[in-house]
């Protein structure tokens, strides 16, 4: 209550008198007064104790003050006294907290309740975007889900889980043994025996008791004041939510009530529930004007509660208001008047109301009078009820939800609750459909009411005691009433039916769907279920409901004009029927699964065929459906199929005591029909005029999701009317409908009066097609659910490879989750791995990753692929084309048929009994007539038929043999009484018979022009049994619509003569005879055919040779007996007909008789064209590539003329070509100039000074080098807080330090040459090998530039594709004209001295630079080096102190050789055994980059006076003169230079081309000075003994003759040396303990020292391969050190190999090694004199760093999820919305959060170039995926987890268990190490550093 206080205080106003604070005393000592209450009222006689009681409540919970001021904030604050708002408010929880506790602590009290906590529930509650599990082998209900912990607290392996988002919010079932088994219970809500706890103390909670209801009901008359209607139109969300702001901190106080456990739990409930008390408080009588005020806010608030409303107009009175729109609005709304019980609709109401809207008959809801309450004012009786209101009044505010919510666990609560959430239905449902926020309140619903209502116990007792059902049913009703329209469909003006207008809001924000969620959740427990099922008024408002979505959104064919604005209103409607409509209809039929329920079946079948005929008489219909509309929704229809399947397949009920009349059954498959042929239609283009949305129609009606709550009850409906109608009445319909009819001529030529010519030939694919799916599909007709899921798995397969994912979501599955094929379940893993094959995830060598798939097994290839399964699931047409291809290739690679093999026909299931009336319609003349014409005019070549077409033909005849009528095995019986003649087509209706029956003459209409016409009559006699012409016999014209007709009339013999007028007018106008048109005419056809004769005729024709079909049983007569043979179940159209052939013979004497007569006879020649027009066809695509291929050789080989001759002119030059070789054979010593392509111009050519030729480079700033450590265990990803990654001992770190260490003692300039930069932030040149002249790549990024296409390259910073490969590249490297590689002339060993050659090296260095004369070739390097410049930070270039000296240049530009070798170096594994060319090959630019950084470093020259190269070769005199001047800085000593950067500065020193003598000098004296430091170093490391020891034995050894090329010697020298300086002195004892347990043995010694000098020499070797083109060559690890130093030539080259190698054997020294050694520790032994410390630090130096690697990540990638992704960010301690971690630092940052954005760069893209200088890797933790960022640009990488079935789970959708998949982590490794992300990636786009 205080808290209540405590708003009223913060809305301030003066506060009323009453309100002041309590006496000072009081207010001091709240926990005294508390004391002394709780002590008065535990007295037996507590009158006294609970009046004062009451007395210090009222003055300190008083909710008197008004709210209203809240709106205007500041001065009412300002006005508001005591301490001010916040204080009194404070005060008023503070003293709440007191009296709880009765004057103990607040926070002991809470421990002490806790203590009494019984709950075996968890409940924890949660809301949206928490992430939860779900596990489905626990669950009893679907809904049912777990916080993570109690998940992983339970023991779920090996079960059907997931983890999900949740959507609306929910809480933990843990515990609940309703909606769980008790085996997921976690450790702790594993039941706990209630005995065990121990009773509540009754003093414990005596306080809450009384303080509580007070609280509560202050807390009310907060609500109650703070609301206001709204005005008009304005909903006051802003006030509403400020009243809720102010409310903060009590409903806070209220839920942590709640957290207390279940002993508060109780007290809660109890005050809650309890009527007294409510009554008592808020009868707003009494003397308190202030509580009168509130009740009257209240009552008003109340008004607006019912369902009725006379405020909102009727939205479809739209005609003059007549006064039956009001009666209607009373009636079909059940009720707003109350009249509920005595709703039986007189007939005068009807008459009126038919004019305001759809007549509507029976809209009785069950007739009990107490259901008026739903439609009531609501009343309340307890603090729950109103509570309820005001949150729904508030719109669920999700404080106020959770508090609910948390109450739950308390068993007595939960079903208060669920009462009051029930009796507020209507009004929930009222307030949802007027609110704005309609989605956030949606959800809050659903996230209370499906923790209601998915316990059956729970939901059981509501529905019985509470009418949920009528509730739920009534407000649908109410719901959908408001967005009603009249129906256009079929009798636009007349029609009486309405239907929702899916553009409303209502349907197109799916705002409905909270609702129709509870109707399903609660539907799916079996006595919920069957109590709707036996109720029949229920029945009849819900099938008066499903009749609103009949015939929603229809479409109007456009004929003219194509439609300005295309609707997306389809989505809409699809959503609603598969929702408000589908979706109940799965939930009841799971529940009418046995015998026993064949009741239920009944009466939903009974009033859906009421309300069917209701619907045909709405819109008028009689017997044809209006032409060019077609609605995709019919889910009356549907209903009643699926009922009638479910009856036939689980109930064995006898169909036909379900089915209606004929007359019915023929109104009931036009509307099915009609979509089917409209699909056909679509397919056709005929509706392209209506826009893409048609389009998608047709797609989403078959779609999986949809397709068996759509498509596949159509079908079934449409089988089950087929096998009950007559036969050819409906096969005729069919045609009609698909308006095929006209074409079914033997003419030549005919007229269609209804469909275009080009739309024909499609048009009548599709008929054939649906009549073959019609036939073939036994998906409702006998398959058992496994049979059915195999096909489907098998048609999707066969389409293309699955995964596992993606088959679960193709495969359709009642929407019900209940019905038993779950996804996941055994019969769905066991189907898929009989079926398919697992394909684990592979790489392709683009670097495109795979996921893993499934794909088909052989076997069922050869006997499963079921092409009609595959037509009919596809949603795409190009699916099935792709089925057949992968068909085609199975058999070309089994080698079972070569060609192109036509579909496969595959055996059928039997049908189910009841239904075996369907095979009457391959028994029909008319469809026998059909293929016969068809037949023919494809073996004349008539126009508009396909092989599509006779495949379809073939198939339908195939299908009538294989489902013969058995009664005709009697040969002779085939000819019946004469009433069978009277058709003189064929005889009777089995196809076996009919088959061999021979057709003389045809009358047929032709149009005068026909070449029919010109003929002679023929004779007027015909043979065989026919009768003469007199008989009309042959003449009959046969005409599909007149048969339709008639058979129509002979069913519907209506006495009434009215129905008979109906029928007739439409017969005579619309279809005239067709001898009316005038220009037809008679003609009459010789034909003397058979079906069987054609197809023998047609197999001739097929195979192009006469003869060619001979009955195979005469050579082998088994062929009859064993009919299945192999050999024909696979091929094209030949084998179709043999095998058809042979089935006809299989089943009659007479047809094997006949066929063999056929073919004895000479057949006659065929018509002269032999080929068949799909042949023509191909055979014209052939000829035309032909010709297309040829017109492009010739535009090649003239392109290629043109082009030489240009060169030729231009260039005046022979052509190169025949140069270059005679050039090699020349003998003397001439250097080949390099020759580049160019692949703008395709010029070849040198690069010259003006016309200069540059490399494609893509120049990219790298912190990669900087990662490597020196350990061998890999750095793993912290997953605990405990786990931490110190970025210390990589290398960058290392020399960083380093290099500031150098810098606080030494002179800067010097520390700059001393080592090298570009560890992190090093520019790595890469190039793809392609070259360009320079003056062409410039115009190239000028046309880029204007290039309006966008590309994911800025061509403004440069960057551009590589014209030719298409490789990102960002600049062009010029080529320095001269030699390919210098050699010849510069590699001759030259045999002068070493001491000669230092000396010329020092000229050479001497001279200044001058950087040559202005040509392109000059400017384009400045260019180049600017670019390498600003590929990198500033932070990464400039290291010196005083910025911008040249000596940053200098140290920068050797630095980017430096890195471009280590980066090589590392790309061969970090050691070069392996030697050969580069492994780049030709993409190496290291050429070409040395020209241009050389170019540029001899513009500094190095003072003489400090050029390092002076103190390596000449013993310098004034040794001491260094001491004196102490007080400037000194340069840095040269044992402190890192030797590989002095390599790097004195070759980019020299004049370039380098000569190899002079290299191999450098490296030489240079190897001296490195062995040195690896001698010093060691003998900083040994200890004082081995010192010692050492000093000793090499002084033994000094004056033997190889002294100096003696490790021992040299080593003691270096130790005597030093020992003059305090280098040595500092060690303490422990410190030699910790550095050397070791002893040095001379193989370690040798050992470390070869280690040390390895890196240099690798390097040097590299750079020797670059710059004079020598192969590396390949060696073993053991032996890497002796290979490559003999490589430089270092080795002596008599050295003998035989006795163990030692490296000191290299040593060359330029000075006596004595001499020099000790000048260089002179200059240790003066620093060392002040910083001992320092100097050691320094002489360290690690060199042996590993290959660089990404963190190690854990093999679950749950383990990184839980971890991450509610960790807090460290910036800005909030739990980011998208969590990242970086892969290569282990930084845990925030994606895209505006949170830690600097200077508007989002943190990961300042990750990105702080860490890996522009590039990034980060995980996404809540996606699972990788994502790469380099430079401005990013791109998604994709997952290194994947599933148990190898798919990636994006955005963890599916929230499976994931695992690392090793490789693909391998594969990010490497691209990130070898820098090719922007060359294997294609999808990159900017972020504009918002990530």
């Amino acid at each position: 209550m205080a808290a209540a206080a405590a708003a009223a205080a913060a809305v301030g106003g003066p506060q009323p008198p009453q309100a002041e604070m309590p006496a000072p005393g009081l207010a001091l000592d709240k926990a005294a007064t508390a004391a002394h209450l709780k002590a008065a009222l535990s007295r037996p006689d507590n009158r006294a104790g609970a009046e004062e009681l009451q007395a210090l409540l009222e003055r300190v919970l008083s909710a008197e003050r008004p709210l209203a001021a809240a709106a205007d904030g500041e001065e009412a604050a300002a006005a508001g006294g005591g301490g001010g708002p916040g204080a009194a408010e404070e005060e008023a929880l503070e003293w709440c907290k007191c009296l709880l506790a009765g004057g103990g602590g607040y926070d002991e009290f809470c421990a002490a309740v806790r203590a009494y906590d019984p709950a075996a529930l968890c409940g924890l509650v949660w809301t949206a975007n928490f992430v939860a599990y779900r596990c489905r082998t626990c669950g009893i209900s679907p809904c049912m889900s777990l916080c993570a912990e109690c998940f992983h607290q339970g023991d779920h392996t090996g079960h059907d889980f997931n983890m999900f988002r949740s959507q609306a919010g929910g809480a933990c079932d843990c515990g609940d043994s309703n909606v769980m088994r008790e085996s997921g219970f976690c450790k702790r809500h594993q039941i706990k025996s209630s005995s065990n706890i121990p009773c509540v103390p009754k003093d414990l909670l005596m306080m809450s008791e009384f303080v509580l209801p007070r609280f509560i009901f202050c807390l009310i008359q907060y609500l109650r004041e703070g609301y206001n209607e709204p005005a008009a139109d304005v909903p006051s969300e802003k006030d509403l939510n400020k009243v809720l702001q102010l409310l903060e901190p009590q409903i806070s106080f209220l839920e942590d009530l709640t957290k207390m456990g279940g002993a508060m739990r109780s007290v809660l409930t109890q005050v809650l529930t309890n009527q007294q008390s409510y009554k008592d408080l808020t009868s707003g009588l009494g003397e308190n004007a202030y509580a009168r005020k509130s009740h009257e806010k209240y009552l008003i608030a109340l008004k607006s509660s019912g369902l009725t409303y006379p405020e909102d107009k009727l939205v479809y009175g739209i005609q003059e208001p007549s006064a039956g729109t009001s009666t209607l609005a009373v009636q079909g709304f059940a009720g707003a008047t109350g009249t509920l019980g005595q709703l039986d609709s007189s007939d005068e109401e009807d008459q009126d109301g038919s004019q305001g809207l759809g007549k509507r008959k029976r809209v009785k809801l069950s007739s009990n009078t107490k259901d008026q309450s739903i439609m009531d004012v609501l009343k309340h009786k307890s603090f729950l009820e109103e509570l309820l209101f005001w949150t729904v009044k508030y719109e669920f505010p999700q404080k106020m939800v959770t508090f609910l919510l948390n109450m739950l666990p308390d068993q007595e609560y939960k079903v208060a609750f669920t009462k009051t959430f029930v009796q507020h239905y209507a009004f929930i449902m009222k307030t949802l459909k007027k609110s704005h926020e309609s989605d956030t309140m949606s959800n809050r619903i659903v996230h209370i009411s499906v923790q209601l209502f998915s316990n059956e116990e729970l939901a059981r007792q509501v529905t019985e005691e509470c009418q949920l059902l009528d509730i739920m049913v009534t407000v649908l009703l109410y719901m959908m009433e408001s967005c009603l329209i009249k129906s256009e469909l079929q009798d636009e003006e007349n029609s009486l039916h309405v239907v929702v207008n899916c553009g409303e809001a209502l349907l197109k924000n799916n705002t409905y769907w909270p609702l129709v969620s509870d109707f399903i959740n609660i539907l799916s427990h079996q006595s919920v279920a069957k109590r709707f099922l036996e109720d029949h008024g229920l029945l009849v408002t819900w099938m008066n409901f499903v009749s609103f979505f009949q015939g929603m959104n229809l479409n109007k064919r456009e004929l003219n004009e194509h439609v300005e604005f295309e609707s997306q209103t389809y989505y809409a409607a699809f959503a609603a029927e598969l929702e408000a409509c589908a979706q109940p209809m799965w939930g009841l039929l799971s529940h009418c699964k046995v015998r026993e329920t064949q009741e239920y079946t009944r009466n939903v079948v009974r009033y859906c065929l009421e309300a069917l005929q209701d619907w045909f008489d709405a819109i008028n219909f009689v017997d044809e459906p209006a032409p060019n509309q077609v609605t995709f929704h019919l889910p009356l229809h549907r209903y009643y199929a699926m009922f009638l399947s479910k009856a036939v397949k689980c109930q064995e009920l006898d169909l036909d005591s379900v089915l209606p009349d004929q007359e019915m059954l023929m109104k009931l498959m036009i509307h099915p029909l009609q979509i089917q042929a409209s699909l056909a239609e679509i397919h056709s283009n005929m509706w392209v005029r209506n826009g893409l949305q048609i389009k998608g129609q047709a797609m989403t009606y078959v779609q999986s999701h949809f397709c068996n709550s759509m498509i596949d009850p159509d079908i079934y409906l449409l089988q089950v009317c087929a096998s009950r109608l007559d036969p050819d009445y409906f096969i005729s319909s069919v045609f009609e409908r698909f308006k095929v009819v006209d074409l079914l001529t033997m003419a030549s030529q005919h007229q269609n009066t209804v469909l275009d010519a080009e739309h024909e030939r499609s048009m009548l694919e599709g008929a054939l097609t649906f009549l073959v799916i019609l036939l073939s599909l036994r998906l409702h007709l006998g398959m058992s659910d496994d049979e059915i899921l195999r096909a489907e798995m098998v048609a999707q397969l066969c389409m293309n490879d699955r995964t596992h994912s993606s088959l679960l979501d193709l495969i359709p599955e009642n929407p019900n989750p209940k019905s038993g094929i779950i996804p996941g379940s055994y019969s769905f893993e066991s189907v898929l791995s009989a079926v398919a094959d697992f394909k684990a995830p592979v790489f392709e060598p683009g670097g495109s990753m795979q996921q893993g798939m499934y794909t088909p097994k052989a076997e069922v290839w050869d006997h499963e692929f079921d092409p009609v399964m595959v037509i009919l699931r596809t949603v795409y047409r190009r699916d099935v084309q792709s089925a057949m291809d992968r068909y085609t290739a199975f058999l070309k690679q089994s080698g079972k048929f070569p060609g192109n093999p036509w579909p496969p026909y595959k055996k059928r299931t039997p049908l189910h009994p009841s239904y075996k009336g369907l095979m009457r319609l391959l028994h029909c003349k008319t469809l026998h007539i059909v293929l016969f014409t068809l037949l023919y005019k494809i073996l004349m070549d008539h126009q508009n038929l396909s092989e599509h077409v006779l495949c379809m033909v073939l198939y339908l005849i195939e299908l009538g043999l294989e489902n013969s009528a058995e009664e005709e095995s009697d040969e002779e019986a085939s000819v019946g009484g004469p009433e069978r003649c009277h058709d003189s087509w064929f005889p009777g209706s089995n196809l076996v018979s009919n088959m061999r029956h021979f057709i003389n003459y045809v009358r047929v209409r032709v149009p005068e022009t026909a070449p029919e016409v010109k003929r002679d009559s023929p004779a007027s006699t015909s043979s065989d049994s026919l009768g003469s012409l007199q008989n009309s016999g042959t003449a009959q014209v046969f005409s599909l619509v007149a048969e339709r007709r008639k058979k129509f009339q002979e069913i519907i013999n209506r006495s009434s003569s009215e129905a008979n007028q109906v029928v007739r007018p439409k017969t005579s106008n619309k279809w005239s005879a067709p001898g009316s048109a005038p220009q037809l005419t008679t003609a009459i056809l010789e034909i003397k055919e058979s079906i069987l004769s054609l197809l023998i005729k047609l197999h001739h024709k097929l195979s192009g040779k006469q003869n060619s079909y001979y009955p195979p049983w005469l050579d082998d007569i088994e062929i009859l007996i064993q009919p299945e043979i192999p050999k024909y179940s696979h091929g094209d159209g030949i084998t179709a007909v043999e095998r058809i052939l042979l089935k006809a013979a299989l089943q009659s004497r007479m047809n094997k008789r006949i066929i063999e007569e056929i073919c004895r006879k000479v057949t006659p020649p065929v018509p002269p064209k032999k080929i068949t027009a799909a042949e023509k066809k191909t055979l014209d695509k052939e000829e035309r590539r032909q010709k297309a291929r040829e017109r492009q050789q010739k535009l090649l080989a003239e392109f290629a003329s043109r082009q030489k001759s240009f060169m030729e002119t231009a260039m005046d030059v022979d052509s190169p070509e025949s140069d270059i070789p005679m050039e090699i054979t020349t003998a003397e010593p001439q250097v080949s100039e390099a020759v580049y392509d160019c692949v703008i111009c395709g010029q070849s050519g040198p690069s010259s000074e003006d016309r200069p030729t540059g490399l494609v480079v893509l120049l990219q700033a790298s912190s990669v080098l900087g990662q490597c450590r020196d350990n061998i265990e890999p750095k793993k990803l912290p997953i605990t807080e405990e786990e931490q990654i110190y970025p210390w001992d990589t290398c960058a770190a290392v020399h960083d330090v380093r290099l500031s260490l150098l810098q606080r003692y030494f002179k800067d300039s010097s520390c700059l040459l001393a080592v090298s930069i570009g560890w992190e932030g090093g520019v790595y040149v890469q190039t793809c090998g392609h070259t360009l002249h320079i003056d062409c790549h410039k115009s190239y990024m000028e046309s880029l530039r204007n290039d309006q296409v966008l590309q994911g390259f800025s061509v403004d910073k440069g960057e551009f594709t590589c014209p030719l490969c298409r490789q990102f590249a960002n600049s062009v490297l010029p080529c320095y004209p001269g030699s390919n590689v210098e050699n010849n002339l510069w590699q001759r060993p030259s045999n002068k001295s070493i001491q000669d050659l230092i000396k010329e090296v020092e000229e050479l260095q001497g001279r200044p630079g001058a950087f040559p004369s202005e040509t392109n070739l000059s400017k384009e390097m400045e260019s180049v080096m600017k670019d390498i410049k600003n590929t990198t930070q500033k932070k990464y270039r400039d290291y010196s102190k005083t910025p911008g000296s040249p000596d940053n240049d200098f140290l920068f530009m050797y630095s980017v050789a430096r890195t471009n070798l280590e980066l090589e170096l590392i790309h061969r594994g970090g050691n070069l055994c392996s030697g050969g060319a580069s492994t780049a090959g030709k993409r190496s630019c290291l050429n070409q980059l040395f020209h241009v950084l050389a170019l540029h470093m001899r513009l500094y020259s190095i003072d003489s006076e400090y050029n390092p190269w002076r103190k390596l070769t000449q013993l310098l005199e004034e040794m001491n003169s260094q001491l004196g001047n102490e007080e400037q800085q000194s340069e840095v000593p040269i044992l402190y230079h890192d030797v590989t950067s002095l390599l790097l500065i004195q070759i980019l020193m020299m004049p370039q081309p380098l000569r190899k003598d002079h290299f191999t000098c450098i490296v030489k004296v240079l190897f001296t000075l490195l062995y040195t430091q690896g001698l010093v170093a060691l003998s900083v490391k040994c200890s004082e003994e081995d010192r010692s020891a050492w000093k000793h034995t090499g002084a033994l050894k000094k004056n033997t003759c190889d002294a100096e090329k003696s490790y021992e010697v040299l080593l003691s020298f270096v130790i005597r040396e030093l020992s003059k300086g305090k280098l040595y002195h500092e060690e303490g004892t422990q410190e030699c303990a910790t550095i050397s347990p070791v002893a040095w043995s001379p193989e370690s010694t040798e050992k470390y020292l070869q280690d040390f000098c390895l890196p240099f020499l690798r390097i040097t070797s590299l750079l020797q391969h670059h710059l004079f083109g020598e192969d590396l060559p390949s060696c073993q690890e053991e032996e890497e050190f002796s290979v490559l130093s003999s490589c430089l030539g270092l080795l002596p080259t008599f050295y003998q190999t035989e006795h163990p190698f030692i490296s000191a054997s290299c040593l060359d020294w330029p000075v006596p090694a004595f001499d020099i050694i000790s000048q260089w520790c002179f200059e240790i032994n003066s620093f060392t004199e002040r910083h001992a410390e320092q100097g050691k630090a320094l002489l360290i130096q690690e060199s042996r760093w590993k290959l660089p690697h990404l963190l190690q990540l854990p093999e679950n990638y749950n383990t990184i999820f839980q971890y991450y992704h509610r960790k807090t960010c460290s910036v800005c301690t909030k739990v980011p919305k998208d969590p990242a971690v970086c892969l290569v630092c282990g930084t845990f940052v925030c994606l895209k959060g505006l949170c830690c954005k600097q200077q508007s760069y989002c943190e990961c893209v300042l990750h990105s170039q702080n860490c890996g200088a522009g590039t990034g890797i980060f995980l996404l933790i809540n996606a699972s995926v990788i994502i790469i960022i380099r430079g401005h640009r990013f791109c998604l990488w994709g997952s290194v987890y994947l599933d148990a079935h190898g798919e990636e789970d994006r955005d963890l959708r599916r929230g499976k268990p994931l695992y690392i998949c090793k490789e693909r982590y391998k594969v990010l490794e490497q691209q990130w190490i070898s820098h090719t992300f922007d060359h294997i990636n294609k999808r990159w786009g900017p972020h504009y550093n918002g990530l």
